[in-house]
């Protein structure tokens, strides 16, 4: 295998060349804002790289590093993957272990993606507005998710994403924050229909939220998901609505994220102090660390994730 490095300013338009050339793409990384890939063509393997600064993706995951981190709505986006645009939700990352990103495609109808995997410990994606059609290894033929629908990506799964109505916006939760996109080249999808094939110990979940009733909880109701079954314990996932007049207490948390992003209305957190939510505001809880919301709207709608301890 001839190998060679290629320093360029836009990785976009350097890919694009070597398409043109004969090349074909093996690897891209990170998904939001994109700098570095690898092709090749026959026994030529070029490293495309606008940040050589950068170190490699790692297999082993990076240390958790516990922080309050609250992150408002309004920052601009980044251009990553597949013409998708990325807002940062978690921008210290935790150490490196989590990246959370607020993904919108404005134009609806075909995506541009690839059939391609991950090789990560931990990824989910719930749809906040709009549908998505999408496919996945060995869970037979595409379908769409809508909103408050969720997935489990398992690692590795082969999936790609097809077509989205404009104005998808969707919440991607990943461990850890630095890993790679491979292309798939062999697998053409569908593949059949295998539900019960666990993926490095982790089952492909659909959450379809039409068809999951509201249970009543101490101040809040709650969609769970079944996040906690298919991950092994690993994460647990659910949507959660106040009731009526009521404050809502979480208890402190004994494994490492503690996730929340507002999906509609407003409400007044209380973790380092008292924060005014909205719309489009997430928030990282620190582990170990009670919490609570109050002055809820009617409407308030919050995303809740939780992780263990990865390691």
């Amino acid at each position: 295998m001839i190998e060679r490095q290629i320093v360029c300013a836009d990785l976009s338009r350097s890919i694009d060349d070597l398409y043109s050339n004969g090349f074909r793409l093996e690897v891209i990384y990170p998904a939001d804002e994109p700098h570095t890939a690898v092709l090749t063509r026959g026994r030529e393997r070029v490293r495309l790289t606008s940040r050589p600064d950068v170190a490699p993706p790692e297999d082993a995951l990076p240390p958790f590093a516990a922080e309050f981190v609250l992150t408002r709505a309004g920052a601009s986006p980044g251009h990553g993957r597949a013409g998708m645009l990325y807002r940062d939700l978690i921008p210290g990352r935790l150490g490196g272990r989590y990246i959370a990103s607020h993904i919108v495609i404005p134009g609806g109808g075909a995506v541009g993606d690839w059939v391609h995997f991950h090789s990560l410990a931990l990824q989910m994606i719930y749809v906040r507005r709009g549908w998505v059609r999408v496919v996945y290894e060995d869970q037979g033929e595409p379908f769409v998710m809508e909103e408050g629908d969720l997935v489990l990506q398992p690692p590795e799964i082969r999936h790609r994403v097809i077509e989205s109505s404009g104005g998808l916006e969707v919440i991607e939760i990943s461990a850890p924050a630095l890993h790679p996109t491979f292309a798939e080249h062999q697998l053409q999808l569908p593949n059949g229909t295998r539900p019960e094939r666990l993926f490095r110990g982790q089952r492909f979940l659909h959450h379809a939220a039409a068809a999951s009733a509201w249970m009543p909880s101490d101040g809040e109701e709650a969609q769970e998901t079944g996040m906690h079954v298919a991950t092994g314990g690993l994460a647990s996932v659910r949507t959660i609505r106040p009731r009526e007049g009521a404050g809502i207490g979480f208890e402190a948390h004994d494994g490492e994220l503690v996730f929340g992003f507002v999906l509609e209305g407003s409400a007044q957190l209380e973790s380092n102090g008292k924060h005014e939510l909205h719309g489009s505001d997430s928030f990282v809880i620190p582990p170990r660390e009670s919490w609570s919301l109050t002055a809820a709207t009617p409407d308030f709608r919050l995303l809740h994730v939780t992780t263990a301890l990865l390691d």
